[in-house]
């Protein structure tokens, strides 16, 4: 194993060509007020494994591949599932 930093994160938007945009989120202990923080941050990443959105993906930094690309989709950690709607219901022709 290498010495480059992984984070875990989930993907907010895959619009892009071979390129995700991934939240990363953390939760921490403030050191003077120790109240807990939640903080967010969102990095684009690049896509070779064909990510949707909702996937939870572990990304490693790598060398610029682009102005805004630092970042590489290493694994699929979860697949999200998207299924139709529960509250759509199948639309009947019946007239009375």
């Amino acid at each position: 194993m290498n010495e480059r930093r992984r984070m875990n994160g989930f993907v907010t938007s895959n619009k892009m060509i071979k390129t995700v945009v991934v939240e990363i989120t953390r939760t921490y202990q403030h050191p003077l007020y120790r109240k807990v923080v939640h903080s967010s941050k969102r990095v684009k990443a690049h896509d070779e494994l064909d990510c949707n959105i909702g996937d939870e993906v572990r990304i490693v930094e790598s060398r610029p591949i682009s102005k805004d690309k630092r970042w590489v989709v290493e694994a699929i950690i979860k697949r999200e599932t998207r299924t139709a709607d529960t509250g759509v219901g199948e639309i009947s022709n019946d007239t009375n």
